[in-house]
């Protein structure tokens, strides 16, 4: 027990029937597509009241702004997962939920701000080659059936390296390019399969909010760099 729930069941749905491990699938996705609609609900609200602006505004006077965002977003997807695989409360795994989708909400603002600012339909492509991309992998995952959970190492030394590069271009000044764009698109596609895949054969039966938290911080930052890219086209 921990925060007063008590946990429902700690196997894996990989050894429950098939009508809970169906339920089990099935309330992940609802939820990750409630965090979905949410975070797009918020980033509507934002920038209709003028409180994109503001806030972009005061996101750029930070001193090395745009790397310590890269660094913010990185960090904050860290804490998503770990809550993700510790939270045996029901009630936390939903708060952390709903303040990772504000605090990500937040935290994109400057992006899309610019990326509006941009035209061209940017963030529209962005959304959706992401889109296409989640269900790809996913399709991959549910079709092979195949444990990814050797992925975690690899995306461990991943997100670690990519914190040591953002950490010394705010320190040293220089630019994280298309390049890094591109290594950090292959490395959320790599945590989709993961995280597809831990849904599949690890979560635990009342593990659903934070399994969809944990797709969703996927499904994040994969569109951030996706987003970063077509910003980055001439």
């Amino acid at each position: 027990m921990a925060d007063g729930y008590p946990l429902q069941n700690t196997l894996p749905v990989s050894r429950l029937g098939v009508d809970s491990r169906a339920t089990f699938i099935n309330r992940t996705y609802q939820h990750l597509l409630g965090a979905i609609v949410g975070f797009a609900a918020i980033e509507v609200f934002l920038f209709t009241s003028g409180l994109a602006e503001t806030i972009a505004r005061a996101m750029f006077s930070i001193p090395g702004g745009w790397l310590v965002i890269l660094g913010a977003f990185m960090i904050v997807g860290w804490l998503a997962s770990r809550t993700a695989h510790t939270s045996t409360s029901l009630g936390a795994q939903y708060a952390a939920l709903v303040g990772f989708v504000v605090a990500e909400a937040i935290i994109f603002v400057p992006m899309l701000y610019l990326a509006e600012a941009q035209g061209g339909g940017v963030i529209q492509s962005a959304a959706m080659v992401t889109l296409l991309g989640f269900a790809g992998l996913t399709a991959v995952a549910f079709v092979t059936r195949k444990d990814f959970s050797f992925l975690g190492s690899l995306l461990r030394w991943g997100f670690v390296v990519a914190l040591v590069l953002i950490v010394a271009g705010a320190i040293f000044g220089f630019q994280l390019g298309t390049f890094f764009s591109v290594a950090m698109v292959g490395l959320a596609g790599a945590a989709i399969l993961y995280d597809t895949s831990n849904v599949l054969h690890h979560f635990p039966e009342d593990r659903y909010v934070g399994a969809s938290l944990e797709l969703f911080a996927s499904v994040a930052m994969m569109f951030w760099y996706v987003l970063r890219i077509f910003m980055s086209r001439d």
